[in-house]
């Protein structure tokens, strides 16, 4: 009997070892990982130069209080900033957490500035901001906030349509106390939707008008899992503010919130904070993925094999139009919509020694590493072309 809560529906299998794109059963079945952790293993499993650097560091310290200056932090953040839009950047440990600190980063800018009413987030209805307590409002999900009552106070919700117009009702949504939009660049959790570059734009206008902040959650999408570090940049958007994770840290733990000039301003001393947030073993990690991924042929590599993989799949998508509705996402962020049953397809892939997860709206979400083999893209083609074909 296992000791664990049953908050997760685990399925019956362990592994033992993860090696680039595949993991390992201690029976020693291979299995080909397009999960990796849910878009975290950004570089796949024991990536050598993470191995090496967590060996290095490991040896030298792992962690020291905020109370101290943290030279491999301020190393990181000069990467980040000289590479993005960002002025400031504050470090965390996960993507829920990143979220959570970037609403308090909102409200505090306009508490700084006088205008403390103005403190309210409006977010996507049905979106993803994580699960701990805020963020579950923040995405207005009743499946999500069912039994955590009392609600969190302070978030509204838009709605995003998949055809014209994307977000009906927004300037009527917007309120006197309204601080900021908050909304994932690319819907994760929501089914995989990216939010079109117009939209996008729209958005920044909006804002711009009504004096509020722009929040863009890369938390998933990010870290150059759309082919573009970010997933807004070829939109030419500058947010105010982006919560990052999962993909920074290669598999250990990492958040960060990115922010301009004007907004950091409201964060003064004792405004917040992190105990592990920011710690010398995560930054060394996470300034070597920032290395790799910013090689000048790396991105170029994602977005060149990415599109190789969404037009074979968009064949398979001709090929079965009675299984698969639609190819969603970009770079390896990718949804296959189903019209029939998800959860049977993705364990039919599993059966074929192929691991995927669930996504909203029937959507099966496929996230590859990012130094993904186009032959192990070839063999999960070949494996999905199978299941297809023998799809009751």
């Amino acid at each position: 009997m296992s000791n664990l809560t049953k908050n997760y529906n685990r399925k019956k299998i362990a592994f033992k070892k993860g090696k680039g794109t595949y993991l390992f059963t201690s029976k020693g079945e291979k299995y080909l990982d397009f999960v990796q952790g849910i878009a975290v293993n950004s570089l796949g499993h024991a990536h050598p130069k993470l191995v090496k650097v967590i060996s290095q560091q490991s040896k030298k310290l792992w962690h020291v209080s905020n109370a101290f200056t943290i030279p491999e932090g301020e190393e990181l953040a000069k990467k980040i900033s000289k590479k993005t839009f960002a002025d400031y950047v504050m470090f965390q440990n996960s993507g829920a957490e990143a979220t959570e600190a970037s609403i308090k980063v909102a409200r505090r800018y306009f508490y700084s500035i006088g205008k403390p009413k103005k403190n309210r987030i409006l977010c996507i209805k049905n979106s993803f901001h994580g699960r701990t307590i805020a963020a579950i409002f923040a995405s207005g999900s009743k499946k999500m906030t069912e039994g955590f009552g009392p609600k969190v106070p302070g978030f509204d919700h838009i709605i995003f349509r998949d055809s014209k117009p994307r977000f009906p009702n927004l300037r009527k949504k917007i309120k006197k106390n309204t601080a900021a939009i908050m909304v994932e660049t690319i819907l994760g959790e929501g089914g995989i939707k990216p939010i079109p570059d117009k939209c996008l734009k729209y958005l920044r206008k909006i804002c711009n008008e009504k004096k509020i902040l722009l929040i863009l959650d890369e938390v998933q999408c990010g870290i150059g899992r759309s082919g573009d570090f970010f997933a807004f940049e070829q939109s030419k958007v500058k947010p105010d503010i982006v919560p990052i994770a999962k993909g920074i840290g290669g598999g250990f733990p990492i958040g960060a919130v990115l922010m301009n000039k004007k907004v950091a301003a409201g964060m003064t001393p004792g405004t917040h904070g992190s105990t592990f947030g920011g710690n010398p073993l995560s930054m060394v990690i996470a300034s070597t993925v920032m290395d790799i991924i910013h090689k000048r042929s790396f991105l170029k590599n994602v977005k060149k094999n990415s599109t190789y993989f969404h037009n074979k799949l968009n064949k398979l998508k001709t090929k079965f139009p009675k299984i698969i509705k639609e190819i969603r996402g970009r770079g390896y962020l990718i949804g296959l919509q189903l019209y029939k049953d998800q959860s049977k397809f993705i364990k039919k892939l599993m059966d074929n020694r192929l691991l995927t997860i669930r996504a909203a709206e029937n959507t099966v979400r496929i996230l590859p590493p990012l130094n993904v083999k186009k032959s192990e893209l070839d063999q999960a083609l070949q494996i999905i072309d199978k299941v297809c074909a023998n799809f009751r």
